[in-house]
């Protein structure tokens, strides 16, 4: 098994890293190698070894394939707002160019199980009128999507799975991850979600108590990714 996605969410803050995190989780616990990729990061912390964030920090640990931490976060902002804004203050050319090559490397290490995670959702601005989708239509990765379950998310999931669609890709497999456990018909939800989206669901996170990469990966099935 070579295989190689690009991991995006209904919105930010949906538990995208979360997940990658234990999809890479699951794969090592398979015997696989596993590599990843977040090509672009706001919200990150100054350290002595220079800005950090926590979702490529979470990835690299789920990492077997030694990268280091340049080569798995190649672009990074301090400020947590959307990334093209944050590049413009910072005086960066942020385009799909700037971000290929880093990643193509990444992918170039032919590792048993790779993902390149995206920033926010789907259409996330870059410059000029490149989005983040459009790294993934240049790289040509089937995609996973997570969507964050709580009061509508139908429509997100929906609508994102559309424009993935439209873009030329494959929808892979989508995850569900339980933010609000309160929703209303919850269980009709996610019938819904699995009638309407055209690919396999690879498991519900539930909200846990303490979330790692291992609690997480308990709640996936990387078997059924074509």
């Amino acid at each position: 098994m070579s295989a190689a996605y690009f991991i995006t969410g209904t919105d930010t803050d949906v538990g995208k890293t979360t997940v990658a995190a234990g999809l890479l989780h699951a794969a090592r616990s398979m015997g696989l190698s596993t590599a990843a990729g977040k090509p672009v990061a706001s919200g990150c912390i100054v350290t002595p070894k220079g800005l950090r964030n926590s979702d490529a920090l979470a990835l690299q640990a789920e990492c077997s394939v030694p990268l280091t931490y340049q080569q798995v976060n190649p672009v990074a902002f301090e400020p947590a707002i959307a990334p093209h804004l944050a590049a413009r203050e910072a005086g960066v050319a942020l385009t799909v160019q700037s971000l290929l090559a880093s990643m193509r490397e990444i992918l170039a290490m032919n590792a048993d199980f790779t993902l390149i995670e995206g920033a926010g959702g789907w259409r996330v601005p870059l410059a000029d009128q490149d989005n983040l989708s459009d790294l993934a239509i240049a790289l040509n990765l089937p995609v996973i999507l997570v969507v964050g379950v709580r009061l509508g998310c139908i429509s997100h999931a929906l609508l994102t799975a559309e424009a993935i669609a439209r873009d030329g890709l494959q929808l892979a497999g989508w995850v569900a991850n339980i933010i609000d456990p309160k929703t209303s018909r919850l269980e009709e939800n996610l019938a819904t979600l699995a009638e309407r989206i055209p690919a396999p669901c690879l498991g519900r996170v539930p909200k846990l108590k303490a979330v790692s990469a291992e609690s997480v990966a308990e709640h996936l099935q990387l078997d059924l990714l074509d």
